[in-house]
């Protein structure tokens, strides 16, 4: 009896084992399987490596926050997703607006008028009428018209965990006065928005609003002893900005400024209502950690469903969004390419996008081969498998991935991926002819076209400047190089890197011949960065080699991307790597990564090295003022020759973009500027169930053959346990 039961027990084993073998991983829930319950449900799967710290549009301002964030704001403006050059097109806004210029006395000016008359300028943006929110808490009403949930309590939120909790939701249209709200938003000390020392230079008043604010918020806080002071941003007046009526409001920029018609493409221009700032401000729900920073309350074609950064992240469709149609014109080949076969009809096509974490590359890659994955990039280690290269040095795509259907798109980015210096560091920073030397060294030692070859496949263009390529003001490296780095090949009449040798001359003349101080001690200079994937030890390495090719050690410290920022703003590095996707195709939004107003420690702005010049500061306020013409280009040389020599940054790369998408996956195009570009996607949801079935069935023949090599060890084993039961002779 007992070695029945053994043999029972082994048995059901072996029937779990192989029912496991049948049913493949499928991350997919049964709801939303093509034929399931919910047959109709549209789903299209992605990851992120990094959890988002900020979905806050007053205080984003990162590509994988973008990602999530573009899907669930509007600003008044966006980018045609297929025209080139980059065109904007109205978003919440009736039309693009279109600035005008006033002198001191108030007389209007021509549309050419230059900077330096122009006293004022103002945008008026009329919203589109009928505009709703998602159903969001915030908005909830009693039965005699109050917000619901406008006083919590701790016991009131005892059972609520994330705001799907909430029973009751409510939403409104949306009025000028959301946008006004949420300009003052970008002034409040307390949000530390990334970009106010850029915006309070244009918009009028906008640095005297914010230092008032914050007086207020002092006063608030010693008179009540709270540590989040209720503050009421209509009582402080912002001349910037004006309301005419429950559609149209008026933004007021103290000189002439051209690149600010971009801005409004962002989300910080985007309406947050003041429901929703009331509604987060309360103790409770901080407490909670529900916040605007995690459960954003927008217009755009998705909402956010669930919050789960550590797993995942899923929006669904906004069922209050508005009639908007995809695209009825294009570029030259886009017909042709499919693109436009959805002309006119409604967006999103898509019900529901689930963002699912993936840390490592190598799991996100194999999921994508099984179908799992909708779209992907390519790593170093999967671009064999992924790409072949052509005779004439094109990439194309592998026999493997042809014959999956899959798509390759390629892009350069007007991107640049650079490291640099901490210029307020004793060591490394500082603006004398020995420490431009020692950072021109360095420079020099960090050879980037290996590091493309090596890491990026040759995916990318030694960079010469931080200008990217598709902005004006930037010129090929091989009509205008880095002097600094670079020296002229007659030969190959190309740029070539200066030798090793000349960076350890340059080593000696900062005062460290052969890497060492005047007092024999070796030169150590600590490296920040982000990458704690696996895959990150071998460019950490290749950084570290870099360094002791000039004789400095580089000590590694490496942290995750929250830590990280955290360091860059204290300003405790010395040694860093970042890389920067432009906002919009203009140089300013390049050159103001280097001006003194962006200093991170100083401002929290996006000069992380904290470059301060003079010099530079003055061609960068008449730059960024000017049309683009010969004159504006001349301004940009003398820029990029100062940053070149003073090299608060080692210029790095622009990326070449390559994209990875299943052949289910329609309506795609890249494009740097749009963020919002999953309005436009179509999943085609039983090829992608054919494909994946297919591509994850089980192999019957090797599952069989396991299952009777298991079966007849359990039946050895179990006449072995019965023989040991009965004993020597026994039956």
């Amino acid at each position: 009896m007992r070695e029945f039961k053994l043999y029972s027990i082994a048995v059901v084993f072996l029937i779990l084992i192989v029912a496991g073998c049948s049913s493949p991983n499928n991350p997919y829930r049964a709801s939303e399987e093509a034929g399931g319950a919910n047959k109709d449900t549209n789903v299209f799967y992605t990851s992120f490596a990094e959890p988002p710290k900020h979905l806050d549009p007053a205080k984003s301002y990162s590509s994988d926050e973008y990602d999530v964030l573009a899907q669930i704001y509007e600003p008044p403006l966006q980018y045609h997703y297929l025209k080139r050059p980059y065109t904007l097109i109205p978003l919440t806004a009736e039309e693009v607006p279109r600035p005008v210029y006033y002198d001191r006395s108030g007389k209007r000016l021509s549309d050419d008028a230059p900077p330096e008359r122009v006293h004022r300028a103002v945008y008026e943006i009329r919203i589109k009428k009928g505009l709703l929110y998602e159903d969001h808490p915030a908005f909830a009403k009693d039965a005699k018209g109050a917000l619901l949930y406008a006083d919590l309590s701790g016991s009131d939120v005892r059972r609520i965990r994330d705001i799907k909790d909430f029973p009751a939701r409510g939403t409104r249209e949306v009025r000028s006065d959301d946008f006004i709200f949420q300009i003052k938003r970008l002034a409040d000390p307390r949000i530390e928005s990334p970009i106010l020392p850029i915006l309070e230079k244009y918009i009028l008043g906008l640095g005297e609003y914010s230092r008032v604010l914050r007086s207020a918020i002092e006063t608030e806080k010693k008179r009540n002893g709270k540590k989040a002071a209720a503050i009421d941003y209509g009582v402080y007046p912002l001349p910037g900005v004006e309301r005419v009526d429950d559609y149209t409001f008026r933004i007021i920029l103290k000189t002439r400024y051209p690149q600010f018609i971009y801005w409004l493409a962002m989300p910080f221009f985007a309406p947050v209502p003041k429901e929703a700032h009331e509604f987060y401000a309360q103790a409770a729900l901080i407490d909670k950690n529900i916040t605007l920073n995690r459960f954003p309350i927008g217009t755009g074609p998705y909402a956010m469903a669930e919050f789960n950064p550590n797993m995942e992240m899923v929006l669904e469709k906004n069922l209050n969004f508005r009639v908007e149609t995809y695209p009825d014109s294009g570029e030259a080949g886009d017909t042709e390419a499919g693109l436009l076969k959805d002309a006119g009809k409604r967006l999103p096509f898509i019900d529901k996008l689930v963002f699912k974490l993936e840390k490592e590359a190598i799991p996100r890659w194999n999921k994508f081969l099984q179908g799992y994955y909708d779209n992907s990039g390519i790593t170093s280690d999967s671009f064999d498998q992924a790409v072949a290269m052509t005779d004439s040095g094109g990439a194309a795509l592998t026999g493997e991935m042809k014959d999956k259907g899959i798509r390759l798109l390629t892009s350069v980015r007007p991107s640049s991926y650079y490291a640099g210096f901490n210029m307020t560091d004793d060591v490394v920073g500082g603006y004398g002819a020995d420490r431009r030397a020692l950072r021109q060294a360095i420079s020099i030692a960090l050879d980037y076209e290996e590091y493309i070859e090596i890491f990026n496949n040759g995916r990318g263009l030694p960079a010469h400047s931080i200008v990217a390529p598709g902005i004006f003001g930037y010129v090929d490296g091989v009509k205008s190089f880095n002097p600094y780095v670079y020296e002229w090949d007659k030969a190959g009449k190309r740029p070539k890197r200066k030798s090793i040798e000349h960076a350890k001359k340059l080593m000696a003349q900062a005062g460290f011949p052969e890497g060492r101080g005047k007092d024999g001690s070796a030169l150590t200079i600590t490296f920040d960065n982000p990458w704690t994937g696996v895959d990150s030890a071998s460019v950490i390495s290749w950084h570290i080699k870099k360094f002791k090719a000039i004789g400095i050690q580089l000590e590694n410290r490496t942290t995750d991307y929250n830590r990280f920022q955290e360091k860059m703003l204290k300003g405790d590095f010395q040694f860093f790597s970042w890389g920067w996707n432009a906002d919009y195709p203009d140089p300013e939004n390049f050159f103001f990564l280097l001006s003194s107003a962006a200093s991170k420690v100083k401002y929290q702005g996006e000069n992380v090295a904290n470059y301060s010049s003079a010099e530079f500061d003055a061609m960068f306020r008449k730059m960024e003022n000017m049309d683009s013409t010969p004159e504006r280009g001349e301004v940009i040389r003398r820029m990029t020759d100062l940053t070149q020599r003073d090299a608060p940054l080692v210029w790095g790369y622009h990326p070449v973009a390559f994209a990875l998408f299943h052949g289910w996956i329609a309506n795609v195009k890249p494009n740097a500027m749009v963020n919002n570009a999953m309005k436009y996607y179509r999943v085609d949801k039983e090829a992608r169930a054919k494909a994946r079935a297919e591509w994850n069935a089980p192999a019957w023949p090797a599952v069989i053959a396991v299952v009777v090599v298991l079966l007849a060890l359990a039946a050895g084993f179990a006449l072995w346990v019965g023989r040991r039961e009965r004993g020597p002779g026994g039956r």
